[in-house]
């Protein structure tokens, strides 16, 4: 449901690219092992009981927007748990991060992911948006999210991160119809969990292709770019989405032609050349490089007013190019909220 009060926030204005007060901001991994609250809390559990135990996700997901004073929220939760009722054996390891302990490795093994028609199992992630948007300030947006069926699909073949994704690869190039149908059932289930996460109290949501910027133009069209598609196109129309990806700016084009009301930058593209690509009807999200959080203020704000220079005054909502990091001090990000807040 979304207000009066969140009708006019600045999130969703900025989204519907009309005049604001001042520029939205928020972080990804804003509630993250750099902040001191979140420690506090992440030092008594392990990082999936954390994800699993809505009162503690919608601490840290409240506790983050508060300290930081940005303006969305964005769910405390991870990309993985999805393919645990779907098949997956996921495991999170000190120290290695998530595993997959059965990979799906060949074609024929595809069908061992199954499409999820019941959201029951996943009912921790709703829980947690109930009651942080229960809590949160009224005109703040709640953010949900999810991986794109490309990044969720290479985990489940690689069973984990990967460098060269070759056997994802592999069962592309050899056997595109076990790949689609593998893809397919991502995207029916991604359609549900979002749009679940979308009854339970969110206002918008953002896909992450964490992964995709390892293929070239031709094979994110053939291989990707249909389903991304469908998963925007199945979500309700009137909830802003979010399309992200990272590491390729060759593929901005094509992520744009996949669909989003917001187009998602990492900080390796150029905001003004993105912007007159995508033209005047879209919003677009970013993107100053993270390590710029481990910079002095000095230079911190240049390279702040130079992304809001080139986005330009209305539908940009700030953000990071990608995730910020451990080593950044609070203080930075703390700091960085307020130079966009005071504009140019």
């Amino acid at each position: 449901m979304i207000t009066e009060e969140l009708k006019n926030c600045r999130f969703l204005k900025a989204a519907r690219g009309e005049a604001v007060d001042a520029t939205p901001v928020w972080i990804m991994r804003q509630a993250g092992r750099y902040l001191p609250e979140y420690m506090e809390v992440r030092n008594k559990v392990t990082f999936i009981e954390l994800c699993k135990t809505p009162e503690l996700a919608a601490q840290v997901t409240l506790d983050a927007q508060r300290i930081l004073g940005v303006d969305a929220a964005i769910l405390f939760a991870d990309l993985l748990p999805l393919l645990e009722p779907m098949g997956m054996d996921l495991e999170y390891q000190k120290g290695e991060g998530p595993v997959i302990h059965n990979p799906i490795r060949e074609a024929s093994e595809v069908d061992r992911l199954k499409r999820l028609d019941s959201m029951e199992s996943l009912h921790f992630v709703f829980d947690t948006v109930k009651l942080v948007r229960r809590d949160l300030p009224a005109d703040i947006p709640l953010l949900g999210f999810a991986g794109c069926p490309f990044t969720l699909a290479s985990y489940a073949i690689e069973g984990g991160g990967s460098r060269n994704y070759l056997n994802t690869k592999r069962i592309m190039y050899r056997d595109p119809g076990a790949w689609h149908a593998l893809m397919e059932t991502l995207t029916s289930t991604l359609i549900r969990y979002l749009t679940a996460q979308i009854e339970a109290g969110c206002q918008a949501v953002q896909i992450f292709d964490s992964w995709a910027g390892c293929l070239s133009p031709s094979d994110y069209r053939e291989f990707v770019l249909p389903h991304t598609t469908a998963v925007l196109d199945g979500l309700p129309s009137e909830i802003p989405t979010i399309n992200f990806l990272t590491g390729n700016p060759a593929l901005l084009p094509l992520l744009a032609e996949a669909g989003g009301q917001i187009i998602g930058l990492d900080w390796r593209v150029d905001m003004a050349d993105a912007r007159a690509m995508l033209g005047p009807d879209r919003a677009v999200q970013g993107n100053l490089d993270p390590v710029s959080l481990l910079a002095d203020v000095d230079t911190l704000k240049k390279r702040a007013h130079d992304v809001l220079k080139a986005a330009g005054p209305t539908g940009h909502i700030f953000n990071l190019g990608h995730g910020v990091f451990p080593e950044v001090p609070p203080d930075n990000v703390k700091a960085l909220v307020e130079i966009v807040h005071e504009g140019l």
